[in-house]
């Protein structure tokens, strides 16, 4: 993390050799030994997981259309498939 917090720190040292177009995204659990500056000098957005396995399935199907599902030629495999993984995921 000492590492970490060294290249942020480094970003707004070299602010102008930094290509605008430049983004660094970090996910992370909370956690006291995360590095206080690297909060401190960048965005923070938070989402908060569904509540329960219904809510969950429920919320990755909604960004799912009927094409997306139906569009394979083996449609109904695709769909176990993307259930499969959905539930997965929803447990995690």
């Amino acid at each position: 993390m000492t590492t970490l917090e060294t290249i942020v720190i480094n970003f707004a040292a070299e602010e102008n050799e930094i290509h605008p177009d430049f983004r660094l995204y970090l996910t992370s659990m909370p956690a006291d030994y995360f590095p206080v500056s690297v909060l401190q000098n960048g965005v923070k957005l938070t989402t908060e997981p569904p509540r329960g396995l219904r809510a969950n399935l429920k919320r990755t199907y909604q960004g799912m259309t009927d094409t997306f599902l139906t569009e394979c030629k083996k449609a109904e495999a695709w769909k176990k498939l993307v259930f499969g993984l959905s539930f997965f995921h929803a447990i995690l």
